[in-house]
């Protein structure tokens, strides 16, 4: 069976089998390939159709398929497989500049989904997102590069810098890094780093930070050595105000990993990233992560995002997300006076809630 025939027979198949082999649903499928067509020039050639070529570049994301085994599924011929991937990637650059950014550039609006939950208002209506860092497994590295790509297990891998929404939507990505690099010294390059364009904020406004960064100003981060982690809370009652604000912080902060557990639970390519040059590894991170918002901004009902809304707890196995507790990372912990008056206020407008609502019991 051809490429073009193996395409028709799954996405005019079964739903399921289309999810299986590219993670994404049959509709999803088609209007992705329209908006590489018609925005971001990807064009058929004499004998491969767009739907083929987008194929093959889903085919090999989402199972992390070789090259290899893309030949002997579309059949084509090893040298095709690999142009193919690359006139989709390069029509990805495109999609993914114009997707992973802010809806809401100037983050004016407060997100219904704070509005709507008592839990979050009005205590967090001045958060934008969270920031966290996570690693991916690399197999090519130089021989003088292998020590500063190792990281903490040991391994070479790429340190990914992330912020994302309330909806799971990554707001930026900053791929490159490598894996010895520290948390503190990634955030700091970047926030201060113009040309890095991370989503600038209005005066007031905050990102959610765990352990792992210095805290500045606009980057909220936790009451320092108070636990924190949302499974030391299960089965137990957080004692006194600190815990309060730290479970609540640990709540909302759960966003990130949660985008970044689907991201690698979608993409198996991102498991150990295949025999590609430093520039297009990086190129193929944020070409996931470009996806992950696409499917998520669809408004077409994604299974993945399905099991992940029906519980807020829930986060994939596959997310690694950083989570350094070393000296070094102790040593930067500095509170800023106006971010510990964000945390103090925080905290009494939460104890204050909790009084309330034990009055209303009671009562």
């Amino acid at each position: 069976m051809t490429g073009e025939k193996w395409m028709h027979d799954v996405l005019n198949g079964h739903e399921k089998r289309c999810f299986n082999m590219f993670r994404m649903t049959q509709s999803t499928f088609r209007k992705l390939v329209i908006d590489l067509e018609s925005k971001y020039g990807l064009l058929p050639s004499e004998r491969t159709s767009t739907i083929e070529k987008l194929g093959i570049f889903l085919y090999t994301l989402s199972l992390g398929a070789s090259n290899r085994q893309a030949q002997e599924q579309f059949q084509h011929s090893g040298e095709t497989i690999s142009r193919i991937f690359k006139e989709v990637l390069d029509a990805m650059d495109g999609l993914s500049r114009d997707i992973l950014r802010p809806r809401d550039p100037e983050f004016k609006e407060i997100p219904s989904q704070i509005v709507n939950d008592t839990r979050c208002m009005p205590h967090f209506k001045d958060w934008i997102g969270a920031i966290d860092g996570t690693h991916i497994d690399i197999i090519i590295v130089s021989e003088e590069d292998e020590l500063r790509y190792r990281g903490r297990k040991g391994t070479p891998t790429v340190n990914v810098l992330a912020s994302c929404d309330f909806d799971l939507l990554f707001t930026y990505v900053l791929s490159g890094w490598e894996g010895s690099a520290h948390d503190s010294q990634i955030f700091l390059d970047t926030i201060s780093n113009s040309s890095l364009n991370f989503p600038k904020r209005l005066a007031g406004k905050y990102y959610l930070a765990d352990k792992g960064y210095p805290e500045r100003e606009g980057y909220l981060t936790l009451y320092h050595k108070i636990r924190y982690h949302q499974s030391k809370f299960r089965g137990a009652n957080p004692r006194g105000e600190r815990e309060i604000f730290n479970r609540a912080h640990s709540s909302l902060r759960s966003c990130i990993e949660r985008a970044f557990g689907i991201l690698k639970a979608r993409w198996k390519i991102l498991k150990e990233l295949p025999m590609y040059s430093p520039q297009d590894q990086n190129r193929i991170i944020y070409a996931s992560c470009a996806l992950h918002n696409y499917i998520r901004r669809s408004n077409i009902p994604d299974p993945a995002f399905v099991i992940i809304d029906r519980d807020p707890n829930f986060i994939p196995v596959e997310v690694q997300v950083n989570d350094d507790s070393n000296s070094l990372q102790e040593a930067h912990y500095l509170s800023t006076n106006e971010m510990t008056k964000v945390r103090n206020d925080i905290t009494t407008s939460l104890m204050a809630s909790r009084r309330s609502t034990r009055r209303r019991r009671i009562s």
